[in-house]
């Protein structure tokens, strides 16, 4: 064990010196190594050191020579400016020059315009007392003064540019009237042949006829109940007189008086009249009135190809044929329009469903303008926006009476047939008051001008014949004074259709044989 041990310890002892030996022998070889690289990195730097300043130098000789190449640029071109600033500095002391002696003459000038001016102010004052002075003499000569002359001036030319006006008018009429005449009475009369419509004149009465005299005294009642009864109920009046077998019905209100007279002929054929069953009869014949409005809207409509209308407009509708104006049923006249402008709007060519909508709604604001403010034109187009009408319909119907300009066609053909349909012989009638007083007011307006003699109101108001002066009026004037007049008649009077405006003149001789 020993001898192992030994053993081992030896060649421990033995590697070891030898490692020893060899890490001598490489340190050495480092050495060398180490001391020939630090030979050649001084090398390395001494030539690279040397190459940098060979550099240097060849870059500062390039950077001299590029600051001497724009050394020179720059004053060639501080050379090249300068000489332009000189040519711009001369021509600016040219157009100095140039203006001061532009100003001097300018200044000569002003100084001679003055004197002129001065000069020219003394002759115009010189002008003016001359013509003061031939003023004076020619007013002394004249025995007038410049105003008088100048309004003797004026006069003649006034009369001379009147003359010439009225031959213009004269021809202008003239060919209109031969353009449009023929093409109108062609229309309208085929538009009135076409529709023929009934005219009742309407009244405020209505007659209940009875079975025999002994019903009045049970209209009566005891001490007077039933009639008192019937009349709160309708508002209408109960006149009983000496008429054999009938009783009379008065009121303003056609549908009142419609009510009244249905309730008293199912009382008198009933027979039981008592408060009590006079209210019952009046409850039911309101409900038959409202069931015959509905009726005549609906008939209305359908006659005139009229459609889609609001259900409420239907019934305001049947309403005007409880409504007059100058004695003519609104609703049969609002047919009679529909029916006109429907066929004048087919010749012409224009919207027939418009025209004919229009004409049938033109006078709807009557249904209700007793219990509305306004006119019957502004409750209308009230009316129609409230149940959806297109504003075409609105605007047509709203210009038959002149409120508002027509704008389209069909506003214009619903005011010429609501006139057709008012002024048909019989359609309408007036007081014999108003009638009277329109007739009066008419020649008052023709005897206001000057140069008229005497006029006469003829045809029934609808045509009135004026005798003119012949010696202040000649033949071209009265035209014109045929247009005043129209145009003062069309803005002083209310009358239906139109009226026929004649001026007369003659020139008579008259010498006695003796």
């Amino acid at each position: 064990m020993d001898v192992i041990v030994a053993a081992i310890i030896a060649a421990v002892v033995g590697l070891a010196i030898g490692i020893g030996a060899g890490y001598f022998v490489r340190k050495n070889i480092s050495e060398a190594k180490i001391g020939e690289a630090d030979s050649l990195a001084k090398n390395i730097i001494d030539q690279a050191n040397k190459d940098a300043e060979t550099m240097k130098k060849e870059k500062l000789l390039e950077a001299k020579e590029e600051i001497h190449k724009f050394r020179s640029d720059a004053e060639k071109e501080n050379r090249e400016r300068r000489s332009e600033l000189q040519k711009y500095e001369r021509r600016v002391i040219q157009k100095e020059e140039s203006l001061d002696r532009k100003q001097q003459s300018i200044e000569s000038k002003e100084s001679n315009l003055n004197q002129k001016l001065r000069a020219v102010d003394e002759k115009q004052k010189e002008v003016e007392a001359i013509k003061v002075k031939q003023l004076e003499k020619l007013e002394d000569i004249s025995g007038i003064t410049s105003e008088k002359a100048k309004d003797i001036i004026l006069s003649n030319a006034e009369k001379e540019v009147r003359h010439e006006m009225s031959i213009m008018i004269k021809e202008i009429e003239t060919q209109a009237k031969e353009d449009a005449e023929k093409k109108s009475r062609e229309i309208i009369g085929y538009a009135i042949q076409k529709c023929a419509a009934d005219h009742v004149a309407e009244t405020t009465v209505t007659v209940v006829n009875l079975p025999n005299d002994e019903m009045k005294g049970r209209i009566i009642g005891r001490e007077g109940r039933n009639i008192r009864t019937l009349e709160t109920l309708t508002g209408i009046d109960l006149i009983i007189d000496d008429t054999p077998e009938a009783v009379i019905l008065s009121g303003f209100d056609p549908i009142r008086r419609e009510i009244a007279r249905i309730a008293l002929e199912k009382l008198i054929s009933d027979g039981r009249i008592h408060p009590a069953r006079i209210e019952e009869m009046v409850e039911k014949a309101k409900k038959e009135v409202e069931n015959i409005i509905k009726e005549y809207g609906e008939q209305a409509i359908f006659e005139t190809g009229v459609h889609s209308l609001h259900p409420e407009l239907v019934k305001l509708l049947g309403r005007l044929n409880y409504r007059t104006s100058y004695g003519q049923n609104v609703l049969k006249h609002s047919i009679e329009v529909a029916h006109i402008a429907g066929i004048m709007a087919a010749e012409i060519g224009a919207d027939i469903k418009l025209a004919k909508r229009a004409g049938l709604l033109h006078d709807i604001g009557k249904a209700v303008d007793h219990e509305m403010e306004g006119t019957h034109v502004e409750i209308g187009m009230d009316l129609l926006r409230r149940y959806k009408e297109s504003k075409d319909v609105i605007h047509a119907m709203s210009t038959h009476h002149g409120d508002y300009e027509p704008q389209t066609v069909e506003a214009v053909l619903v005011t010429a047939a609501d006139a057709i349909s008012a002024a048909r012989p019989g359609a309408r009638r007036e007081t014999l008051e108003a009638y009277i007083k329109r007739l009066e007011k008419l020649e008052e307006i023709a005897n206001s001008y000057d140069g008229v003699d005497k006029s006469y109101a003829i045809q029934a108001g609808r045509e009135i014949r004026i005798m003119v002066k012949p010696e202040k009026i000649n033949d071209e004037e009265i035209h014109l004074l045929a247009r005043d007049i129209t145009k003062k008649i069309e803005d002083e009077l209310e009358y239906p259709g139109q009226i026929k405006v004649s001026i007369i003149r003659e020139t008579r001789a008259v010498e006695y044989a003796k």
